[in-house]
């Protein structure tokens, strides 16, 4: 499945109202760890298609970034039925990204 870019005009549709758990990778093209992470990111996306992954640009989406609290980056988190299930902060490996999925 496709990596959906999401911003504050398709948040609502994409995330909120999802009918599969939601894979949310708040990043900025800047950041090293972040760009670590993302072929992580990309793989989840590929294997898995229990889960929607978007991607939010915290330079581009600030108020996104202020709703889920984002003090430092990569921030992964994961929702479920527009609640968040779990957090993760920093780089992560593969299984730990899917642990938290529970996938």
């Amino acid at each position: 499945m496709a990596i959906v870019k999401v911003t504050k005009d398709n948040f609502e549709s994409e995330v909120m109202q999802s009918d599969k758990k939601v894979l949310i990778d708040f990043y900025a093209d800047w950041c090293g760890p972040c760009r670590m992470l993302a072929p992580i990111v990309e793989k989840v996306a590929e294997e898995s298609d229990k889960v929607k992954v978007c991607k939010v640009n915290v330079d581009e989406e600030p108020e996104l970034a202020r709703k889920f609290n984002v003090m430092s980056i990569p921030l992964l988190v994961s929702m479920e039925n527009g609640k968040v299930a779990g957090t993760s902060l920093g780089y992560q490996p593969l299984e730990s990204v899917k642990a938290l999925l529970k996938i």
